[in-house]
């Protein structure tokens, strides 16, 4: 018999000594070097510190020392501060119910001291003189420094050796305190944080003075994460009900390759959250193209009494009291940033930048131009928008109204072997947009087809190329999703009921939700002890895999456990149709389009939600501004 099968001789129960519990606590708490400088960064930000800066060695193996310039702790108290479960944050189950600090366990010093030499060395405001504590020893001795805390853990894990052979090199582990280091700075603009390694200065990021909260936000995050990413970003400011959502959400062309700039907080802790990931991907599934990341720095304040944050010693995790209204909230912030096309906000940039000085600084777009809705926009998404969908005539010039300028007709496509009626009527050779001034439009006025597959338009920022294709793809697609969302969920029974093996969870998510799944337009009943039967479906998805729906909802419902979530893939289930319904009545190439079909198509797409990417998430047109015409023929120099 194999010797790691056999069973161990009894041993007696015993209570563990205090040492070896808190070196079984510290395996919790601290998994590497970056828990060390994260507990030690909460701590100081919980002192009310402006300036906190940390110092390592080794990638903070060999010395990690935190300092700030808080309240600092009273010399009477240090000697509690490396005591396990002494805090000053909690006094009561009522306070742990509502915790408003970084830190409140009281595990995280007493741990570290378990596995690594440390001492604290802080002047409390009001002291005469500092005082150090020999976290080994405990002796408390006098000491010189300013108000504030220093925390200074060396040889990490020396008590624990083999832990220190899970550690990566001193490289890795300099990442990862610098990231720890980053998360904190990210969320408070107001406190100015510097790393140094090996005594030279690694990152640092100052204290930003403005008075505007979202202002100063953003200069920390160009600090952190480059100009670039909030020039790319959205920025959220939505209150929905207990909850309020800020931040900057990058743009479908942002995306990454990688999750590395995806960042949530709550109530100013950096959190991971299956539930606000999952409003993420699903108010950006419909714009990203392949298996792109979006990049987004989000903040959400919620009452203290509505968020669990004593979910794991790590502090990372959060348990929401109504995860489905942060879903909601989260959902439809990003929802309404994504939505609104951002060709004028673009054309300003563009202009903007051109014309102002060199070493000026980057100013603010402005605001897209509001067009009122002619009665023609108005009647043109009537009932039988699917049935002629494959007709660009179809669509409205909107054009905006001048004084004493007559309400433009709808232009018509010339008559084409195949493509349309033989009797429509020729179009306005006049093209309306050459009334207007220059720069009106965000996507300027058309000049060109190239290849019968792109659009070429002249802007006030220069020149703007259109894939047709794509663009109109989008604006059938928004039309028909409108239509839907007008209308109430209609179920239609199966003439056959489909059935499937279901797993237990399955079966036993079924059962639990039977009032949501019905209120969903889905029917889903026990067939016998291990099959479902699905009996019913939304009319709307009608022709898809009812097998393949049923699996998917229930295995949201399995790991949400939200309406909200489940409807979304009802949602998604019923996007990919009207996508491919989009894709199939949408213009196709070297479809030849009169200078109006062109101009009504660049009008359309600038009051379409989303129109700056397709169905499947490409880019529908790009700006070539005049500075990067004027490099390809080398003018100027």
């Amino acid at each position: 018999m194999n010797a790691l099968l056999a069973p161990a001789p009894r041993r007696a129960i015993r209570e563990l000594p205090d040492e070896l519990i808190s070196q079984i606590a510290a395996g919790e708490v601290v998994e590497r070097p970056a828990s060390v400088v994260r507990e030690l960064v909460d701590n100081a930000l919980d002192a009310g510190a402006t300036q906190v800066g940390v110092r390592l060695l080794a990638g903070g193996v060999r010395l990690i020392a935190v300092e700030d310039d808080g309240i600092g702790i009273p010399p009477e108290e240090l000697t509690l501060a490396l005591r396990r479960h002494a805090t000053s944050k909690i006094g009561s189950l009522a306070e742990l119910e509502s915790v408003g600090t970084m830190g409140f366990r009281g595990e995280a010093l007493a741990a570290i001291n378990a596995i690594a030499d440390c001492s604290i060395t802080s002047r409390a405001v009001g002291a005469s003189m500092a005082c150090t504590l020999d976290g080994h020893s405990g002796e408390v001795r006098p000491a010189a420094r300013g108000v504030g805390t220093t925390v200074e853990v060396r040889e990490l894990f020396y008590s624990t050796p083999a832990r220190r052979k899970f550690l990566k090199t001193d490289a890795t582990e300099l990442a990862h305190c610098v990231e720890a280091v980053r998360r904190h700075a990210l969320v408070r603009p107001d406190v100015g944080f510097a790393v140094w390694h090996e005594g030279k200065l690694v990152e640092q990021w100052r204290a930003c003075s403005t008075g505007d909260p979202m202002a100063a936000l953003r200069q920390r995050l160009d600090d952190v994460l480059g100009a670039e990413f909030t020039q790319r970003a959205l920025a959220l400011q939505q209150q929905g009900g207990p909850i309020r959502v800020s931040g900057f959400a990058g743009i479908p062309d942002a995306a990454r390759a990688r999750a590395d700039q995806q960042f949530v907080y709550v109530n100013g802790r950096f959190v991971r959250d299956k539930t606000i990931s999952h409003a993420v991907r699903s108010a950006y599934e419909d714009v990203l193209h392949g298996q792109r990341q979006p990049v987004y720095a989000l903040y959400l304040e919620l009452d203290r009494h509505r968020v669990d944050v004593n979910v794991h010693p790590t502090k990372i995790e959060v348990r929401f009291r109504d995860g489905r209204e942060v879903h909601q909230t989260v959902r439809r912030a990003l929802d309404d940033a994504l939505a609104a096309p951002r060709a004028a906000q673009a054309a300003a940039g563009v202009v903007a930048a051109a014309q102002a000085p060199s070493g000026t600084a980057r100013s603010e777009p402005a605001a897209p131009p509001a067009w009122p809705a002619t009665a023609a926009q108005r009647a043109w998404g009537g009932a039988d928008l699917v049935a002629r969908t494959h007709r660009v005539s179809d669509f409205e010039a909107l054009w905006p109204q001048q004084t004493g300028q007559a309400e433009p007709t709808r232009p018509a496509l010339q008559s084409q072997p195949g493509v349309g009626p033989s009797d429509q009527p020729a179009p306005d050779p006049q093209d309306p947009s050459a009334a207007l001034p220059a720069g009106e439009w965000p996507l300027g006025r058309a000049i060109a087809q190239l290849q019968g597959i792109y659009i070429l338009a002249e802007n006030a920022a220069g020149l703007v190329i259109v894939d047709m294709h794509a663009a109109h793809e989008r604006v059938l697609y928004e039309r028909l999703k409108g239509q839907f969302d007008d209308s109430a969920i209609v179920r239609q029974s199966l003439l056959i009921p489909a059935t499937f093996a279901a797993s237990a969870q399955e079966l036993a998510s079924a059962e639990a939700s039977a009032e949501l799944l019905d209120a969903l337009g889905l029917e889903i009943t026990p067939f016998s002890q291990r099959t479902l039967a699905v009996r019913a479906v939304p009319a709307s998805l009608a022709r898809g895999d009812a097998v393949e729906l049923a699996r998917s909802v229930l295995a949201e419902l399995a790991q949400h456990d939200g309406a909200e979530v489940a409807a979304r893939v009802l949602e998604r289930s019923r996007d990919r149709l009207l996508s491919t319904m989009a894709c199939h009545g949408a213009v196709r190439a070297n479809r030849r389009l009169s200078i109006d079909e062109m101009n009504a198509l660049l009008r359309q797409m600038e009051l379409t939600q989303r129109s700056d990417q397709c169905n499947h998430g490409r880019p529908t047109w790009r700006q070539i501004s005049v500075k990067d015409l004027d490099a390809l023929f080398l003018r100027g120099r």
